[in-house]
């Protein structure tokens, strides 16, 4: 069913329910799109904190591998390992050693303490006091052992899984790096012994604690064995996230949205460069990220309240302050339909129903007069018209039998000819011709008889200037039994010879050419070598063609005016005089298109 079919009511109630769907969809779409845009915030805000602190620890591990590799790479290091003389070890070489290592240990604070074992079981140390206790127990040396005896773990240094002290309940981790003899020894390119680097775990715990995240956020710094070595909930220390981490690392990296303990959190996870397996994790509460937000989404969605409600009211007040009035207007007019006499339409507005309504009364009020006098004048005009059809015939019957004429031509063309006048019997004939094609009835005539009606016209011409010009006639055979309106052509080519070629003395040329253009119409050309047209009266002329009532006495322009208003009257636009060609002292070209009509 069409709209414009329905009652206006329900079009107004479609279109206000459109609104809505439309304005409502609208409301959900921004709705979603702003959530989408406050999570992606989220997402990205918890990627650069945890992509900060990814860096800092990077860097902390970064300057212990240095300071590590420059100690074991050290000559005192290495011959302390390698030394097989005691006194030597201890007293001219140990000393160094200790000195190197403590100021290692003082210029980073991330560093508790180092320990340079050599293959035999010898060390040498510098501790922290308070955490240094764990050097000296079985359950450190049972710990570090597998570490030691890992030949391809060691190769480039690695950080180890947590210790966890039995006495104390401290937890500790290392840096253990081989020794490898460089100085050209005995034992050049071997493992000659360890260095371990007690990594201070409360300073990473410090580092993490002062990150800036979240109200209830949590970072954790993960080993390989995804035991958390710190983070800023300390009730969480040393558990495994094997359920959150068990998602696809890619999407962690990016961000994975889940639930933990009903929550809606987004959990990121960021490999260490410096630490092969170890990784940092956040998990952020959405709801934090996107509080400053809330406001703007919670005044949109009241707002898009607002308006949908504000449509309905103003659906409402339409249905009732327009369509009713109009309803009832149409009701009126249905009864006026049905010819009940004396009945108005009732005015129930002031607004412009009402006026409309006023209006139709005044109206009918003037139908009825109107009706009255045209019942009055019906007669007269009646018995007016009767005579006035008398007086036609009458003036037809006084007119001149057109057989009279054509009997009376023949006798002229009889008489020159029995006088030996050959020039007196071809014009009274031709005239004759013309004369008779121009009173036919039929409007539309054969194109062979409309080219018989011009080489007649031409004899006359022939004889009348004593064949001053040329005159050629060439038509498509194709053309002469097709249709075409009558005396179309007689009066341009007689414009030709009185306005054209009558003004140029001898060896002028008349040219009347017909065939079908590109697009299937027959078009007729009217060329001659005459006089011509100045540049303004060739515009004259033209602006003349699309007259319908051409000024009377406009000379040359009113014979193709007439000529183009009868074909574009038969046959449309398009076609009638459709170009006129003319340059002072070179002639005039008109074309003249008709369709193609058997």
């Amino acid at each position: 069913m069409k709209i414009s079919k329905l009652k206006l009511k329900h079009q107004i109630f479609l279109i206000v329910l459109f609104s809505v769907i439309i304005f409502t969809f609208m409301e959900a779409y921004f709705y979603f799109s702003f959530y989408n845009l406050t999570q992606t915030r989220a997402a990205n805000y918890g990627n650069k904190i945890i992509e900060q602190t990814r860096q800092k620890i990077d860097s902390v591990f970064n300057d212990i591998k240095i300071s590590t590799n420059i100690a074991v790479d050290n000559r005192k290091i290495q011959e302390f390992t390698t030394a097989e003389d005691d006194y030597t070890r201890d007293i001219d070489i140990g000393n160094y050693v200790i000195d190197l290592m403590e100021y290692m240990r003082s210029f980073n604070s991330y560093v508790n303490g180092i320990v340079i074992n050599d293959n035999a079981g010898r060390k040498v140390y510098s501790i922290d006091t308070k955490t240094g206790d764990i050097f000296f127990l079985n359950q450190y040396h049972d710990f570090i052992n597998k570490y030691k005896n890992d030949s391809e773990a060691l190769k480039k240094g690695r950080f180890t899984d947590l210790l966890k002290d039995e006495k104390t309940g401290n937890e500790y981790f290392f840096y253990v790096v081989p020794i490898i003899e460089s100085i050209g020894g005995v034992h050049f390119s071997k493992r000659t012994g360890f260095c371990s680097i007690m990594v201070n775990t409360g300073k990473l715990q410090e580092l993490i604690e002062n990150t800036e995240l979240t109200p209830h956020s949590t970072l954790y710094i993960l080993n390989s064995s995804n035991e958390v070595i710190a983070s800023n909930q300390a009730s969480f220390r040393g558990v495994l996230f094997e359920d959150i981490l068990s998602a696809d690392r890619e999407s962690l990296t990016s961000g994975v949205k889940t639930r933990i303990n009903g929550e809606k959190v987004i959990v990121q996870q960021k490999g260490l460069e410096q630490a092969d397996g170890w990784s940092i994790v956040s998990i952020i509460p959405v709801h934090e990220l996107t509080s400053d937000m809330n406001p703007i989404k919670n005044n949109s969605i009241i707002a898009g309240i607002g308006i949908i409600l504000s449509l309905f009211i103003l659906g409402y007040f339409f249905l009732n302050n327009l369509t009713r009035p109009v309803m009832g207007l149409v009701a009126d007019m249905r009864k006026i339909g049905k010819r009940e006499a004396g009945f108005r339409v009732k005015v129930r507005s002031t607004n412009e129903v009402g006026v409309l309504a006023y209006d139709i009364n005044r109206m009918i009020d003037k139908m009825e007069d109107m009706s009255s006098h045209v019942i009055h004048t019906q007669a007269r005009l009646y018995e007016s018209e009767l005579n006035k059809k008398q007086a036609e015939f009458s003036a037809l019957q006084s007119q001149i039998n057109p057989h009279f004429l054509y009997n009376t031509l023949n006798c002229i063309s009889s008489i020159g000819l029995e006088y030996g006048s050959k020039e007196i019997a071809q014009i009274t004939s031709c005239m004759s011709k013309i004369f008779r094609y121009s009173v036919k009835e039929d409007e539309l005539v054969r194109i062979s008889e409309e080219i018989e009606c011009i080489k007649a016209y031409l004899n006359i011409i022939s004889i009348r200037y004593e064949n001053k010009f040329a005159m050629e006639v060439r038509i498509d055979e194709k053309l002469l039994d097709l249709q075409t309106p009558k005396m179309i052509l007689q009066p341009i080519v007689e414009n030709a010879v009185y306005h054209g070629l009558e003004r140029v003395d001898a060896g002028g040329q008349l040219k009347v050419t017909g065939y079908i253009d590109a697009k299937g119409d027959i078009c007729f050309t009217i060329t001659d070598s005459g006089r011509g047209m100045e540049e303004e009266k060739l515009g004259h002329i033209k602006a003349k063609l699309d007259t319908e009532d051409p000024d009377r006495g406009s000379g040359k322009s009113i014979g193709l005016s007439n000529i183009n208003n009868r074909i574009k009257l038969l046959f449309g636009e398009g076609y009638g005089v459709v170009e006129i060609v003319s340059r002072m002292g070179y002639g005039t070209a008109v074309t003249v298109k008709i369709p193609a009509l058997k």
